[in-house]
């Protein structure tokens, strides 16, 4: 046997974040144990979890600090109330069934326990550890999560205590502002007037990377941390170099065009996938999308149907968006971004056409009112809540 538990449950400094092993005292978590009970290390003394002095539970539990105990108040902590609520949370694991009682002397338990060098609530300290011990262990015999439940929440979930949040498109259609403005005063005036949605794209345009350079990513950080970031590089050649440079500034999205040779294309994506971001391809200019796609060994995240704004009195190019998507391998989807003179009465349209990102500019951007013509354009997408992330420590 050898299972993994995790829960986290509370709230700062006293918040508990569990981590633990059960398995067989013969197999690697016994002789875990055991080098752990007479190896020990300064300031991350491993301890048997007790009920109470001279009473441990069953299965024997080990105790294992993460955080550097410095001084005698943080060792009262850890040998008091993270260790009777480790252990008691053991024992009714026990009496509840959820450790078989027959297994308790052939298993042993290694906990990992936080504690906040800042924790002063020992009430609290025993009440969110011996919830955090008894949720792990839970868990932990039930082989929780399954791999289908981490597939489905690998996009829509967020950590309470990263500080802030990594936006997947999991859920079109989006609203893509572009941002083709030069100046980072405008650029902030715009970025603040804009409505808070997790369906709203925030695109960082040729030009004003031109004027500005890529670390304008961040300058946008700072007013919007939770937005998602295209960074629109329009490369050319050096795909993989270009787009790593995209990713260290932050960007969620990088794009190239639909001009580059086909190896340029295909670093680039490869390269994205490496990074963790998207890779967006721009055919504009692009005499037939659909071939270049066939073409390439893997598809891109996204393909933007481009329409120039210098030949705005141009059809839109919409044609062919079913077969596109078509070429996606039912594990990874294709999604088609539409972009060049779409305004709200036009949406519908597009949408229609299956495009799941609407990327508009200066009919947001240079509007009077650049809220409400957001909104109008959210509000063509039947996209205006807030509800991509939820912070959970249950499920």
């Amino acid at each position: 046997m050898f299972l993994v538990g995790e829960a986290l449950i509370g709230k700062e400094p006293e918040i508990a974040h569990i981590d633990l092993l059960i398995g067989d005292k013969e197999g690697p978590v016994g002789t875990a144990f055991a080098n752990g009970l007479t190896q020990l290390s300064a300031g991350h003394t491993p301890l048997l979890s007790v009920i109470r002095p001279n009473l441990p539970p069953k299965p024997a539990t080990l105790i294992v600090p993460k955080v550097t105990v410095k001084n005698m108040e943080q060792a009262a902590q850890i040998f008091g109330p993270a260790q009777t609520a480790v252990a008691k949370a053991v024992a009714d694991a026990v009496a509840e069934g959820v450790i078989p009682k027959e297994k308790v002397e052939e298993i042993v338990v290694i906990v990992s326990v936080f504690i906040h060098p800042e924790a002063k609530d020992y009430d609290a300290i025993y009440r969110y550890n011996y919830g955090a011990t008894k949720l792990a262990l839970q868990r932990a015999m039930e082989g929780f999560p399954d791999i289908e439940k981490v597939l489905y929440e690998k996009d829509r979930s967020t950590h309470p205590i990263m500080g802030f949040r990594v936006t997947r498109l999991w859920n079109p259609p989006y609203l893509q502002v572009a941002f083709d403005l030069v100046e980072l005063a405008e650029v902030k005036r715009v970025l603040a007037a804009l409505p808070d949605s997790d369906h709203l794209l925030i695109e960082v345009g040729t030009p004003l990377i031109k004027m500005l350079g890529i670390q304008v990513v961040r300058e946008i950080r700072a007013i919007r941390p939770g937005a998602f970031v295209i960074l629109d590089l329009k490369t050319l050649d050096t795909g993989n170099l270009e787009v790593r440079l995209a990713a260290d500034s932050t960007a969620d999205a990088v794009v190239i065009s639909g001009l580059a040779p086909k190896r340029t294309l295909e670093l680039s994506i490869k390269e994205a996938r490496k990074t963790g971001i998207y890779s967006i391809i721009d055919m504009l200019n692009v005499a037939d999308p659909l071939t270049v796609l066939k073409d390439l060994a893997a598809l891109p995240d996204v393909v933007e149907l481009h329409r120039a704004i210098d030949n705005e009195n141009s059809s839109h190019t919409w044609q062919n968006i079913s077969e596109m998507k078509a070429l996606a391998k039912p594990d990874r989807k294709l999604l088609v971004a539409v972009a060049g003179g779409i305004r709200v009465d036009t949406v519908g349209q597009a949408l229609a056409a299956g495009a799941d990102v609407i990327v508009v500019g200066r009919a947001i951007t240079r509007s009077k009112d650049i809220r409400d013509m957001a909104e109008q354009f959210l509000v063509g997408l039947k996209q205006t809540e807030i509800d991509q992330y939820r912070i959970m420590t249950d499920f």
